[in-house]
């Protein structure tokens, strides 16, 4: 056949022709078993962090000897008792876990149990008991002190939260006449109790300010501490929840016409330590003398016999303060 000088053109696209080459998507790997396990413990370690914790503490070797004849409590020795706790509060704030710690009370414990049909001898009824403490308050945030320093303080917030407890259903029956109530007695006398705490802070100006409220009543002394820092211009910045107690302990005595008193502390800088004083007089505080004040702190309040003053500290009278409309 002859050659006619012509190319010939195939058709793209009929089987000879040229194809478009076809792109092929990269193949994606199912994870394994091994990575899907590690996906899973890193989630749950990260969720893990979300989730608060709150450790009951066994403080009094007492309260300790207490728990010792329940079955499951594991303990028998309390300084190992203690050991393990710090080990336990350390590798939960190592891993970012918000934790507080509550004192644990085998007598609150035991009526907890019976109140709530639970059997104390099991670990599972302490922690159910441990989650309430959390919930009703009066814990301390783990921030790595060392369980030396942690056990006094978590002590004295037991005892503000009991004190807090205790005025707080006195000021309730202050409100009582009979088979009456009225309320606004025992509102009054706290909102009254606040407006003195504010009037003794700033009557006494600038300073680290240390007050303590004592009212006796029921047989007993109801004693309130708060700081009141007043460094810095504006407001006082009072520590909360003690700023709570002490207002609530000052209404008791307030609303009771007890014959409390209070007493504060200032500190500033290169300036002697002052004390001052204050007694619960007709609803109010009625100023003390100097020499009151020096009574007051420098005689020994169970037997009565003189104490000497402290060291660089100036006793001076307290400051008459306005009574609220």
């Amino acid at each position: 056949m002859a050659h006619t000088g012509r190319r010939s053109h195939r058709n793209r696209n009929s089987p000879g022709g040229h194809r478009k080459p076809k792109t092929q998507k990269p193949r994606t790997q199912k994870p394994t078993t091994r990575q899907r396990t590690r996906s899973r413990q890193t989630t749950r370690r990260a969720l893990r962090r979300e989730v608060p914790s709150t450790v009951a503490l066994l403080a009094d070797e007492r309260d300790f000897a207490a728990m010792r004849h329940y079955a499951s409590f594991a303990f028998d020795d309390h300084g190992a008792y203690l050991r393990e706790m710090e080990g336990l509060l350390k590798a939960l704030a190592a891993k970012g876990v918000h934790t507080t710690v509550a004192l644990f009370d085998p007598v609150a414990y035991e009526e907890f149990c019976a109140d709530t049909r639970l059997d104390p001898d099991t670990a599972a009824s302490r922690t159910r008991y441990t989650a309430e403490l959390a919930a009703g308050g009066g814990t301390v945030t783990y921030e790595g002190q060392p369980i030396a320093r942690l056990v006094p303080r978590l002590i004295g917030v037991a005892e503000e939260q009991a004190t807090w407890e205790y005025a707080t259903a006195l000021l309730s029956r202050a409100g009582h006449d009979g088979e009456c109530r009225d309320d606004t007695t025992a509102r009054a006398a706290f909102d009254r109790a606040g407006a003195a705490l504010r009037a003794v802070v700033e009557a006494v100006g600038p300073g680290v300010h240390h007050l303590v409220c004592s009212v006796p009543a029921d047989e007993t002394s109801l004693v309130a501490v708060v700081h009141a820092d007043a460094r810095e211009a504006g407001p006082p910045k009072l520590a909360e929840p003690s700023g709570l107690v002490f207002r609530t302990v000052l209404a008791c005595g307030f609303a009771l016409r007890s014959p409390g008193g209070l007493v504060l502390r200032t500190i500033v800088a290169d300036s002697p330590e002052t004390v001052r004083g204050w007694a619960l007089q007709d609803g109010w505080l009625r100023p003390l003398s100097e020499a009151e004040v020096f009574t007051a702190y420098c005689t020994d309040a169970e037997t009565g016999e003189p104490i000497p003053p402290e060291h660089g500290v100036e006793y001076r009278a307290g400051i008459p303060l306005s009574r609220p409309e």
